[in-house]
């Protein structure tokens, strides 16, 4: 079995601005830099079957090259209890169209439906027991952070192996947006492009 999501990388400097907010919020748990992108769809653990019918599915996605904006900061979770903090994305009708094409994609690959509305944001960090007053004084310290426009020319699919030290991911194929139909670029173990 195989862990799996459907992502947008974005640039290292971007990357490295988000992991510039990460600090001030005691029990937050702050993705690596490294690890930050924008995901489009969590699939969860598939079989190598399902997998390589997913990794062919989304090879068939269609969609222009766009640009996006992040801007402010929310959080998931109710007041009492926060469980994760994260950067906005301006809200776009390619991102959405793109989303929804990779659904349609995964659906027809096997995968179960996604069961919530998709909803674009870049995770900063997950949160266990934050006090409610520090949430809020990161909330309000960022609302105002903005990072673009973003070159958006391609998606990935990722795996992911959880471990006590948080998630690892490694990139499984990436997809070029165009207009028409493509083969995934699959990359080996030591990131060497397959053909």
């Amino acid at each position: 079995m195989v862990r799996l999501f459907v992502a947008i990388d974005l640039p290292a400097q971007v990357r490295a601005r988000l992991g510039g907010l990460g600090a001030g919020v005691p029990g937050a748990r702050w993705v690596d830099p490294e690890q930050i992108h924008l995901t489009l769809r969590f699939i969860g653990e598939v079989d190598g079957v399902v997998f390589e019918d997913v990794r062919l599915a989304l090879g068939a996605v269609r969609a222009p090259r766009f640009e996006i904006m992040l801007e402010g900061v929310g959080h998931f979770g109710d007041r009492r209890r926060v469980r994760a903090l994260w950067a906005g994305v301006a809200p776009g009708a390619p991102l959405n169209r793109l989303a929804g094409q990779i659904e349609t994609a995964l659906v027809g690959a096997g995968c179960a439906p996604e069961g919530r509305k998709f909803k674009a944001h870049v995770t900063l960090a997950r949160l266990r027991g934050a006090p409610v007053a520090r949430v809020a004084d990161f909330l309000a310290g960022n609302a105002l952070f903005q990072a673009g426009p973003i070159a958006v020319d391609r998606f990935q699919l990722y795996s992911s192996r959880l471990s006590d030290r948080g998630p690892s991911y490694r990139l499984e194929a990436s997809y070029e947006l165009t207009e028409a139909p493509q083969t995934p670029n699959l990359l080996s173990a030591d990131s060497t492009r397959l053909t």
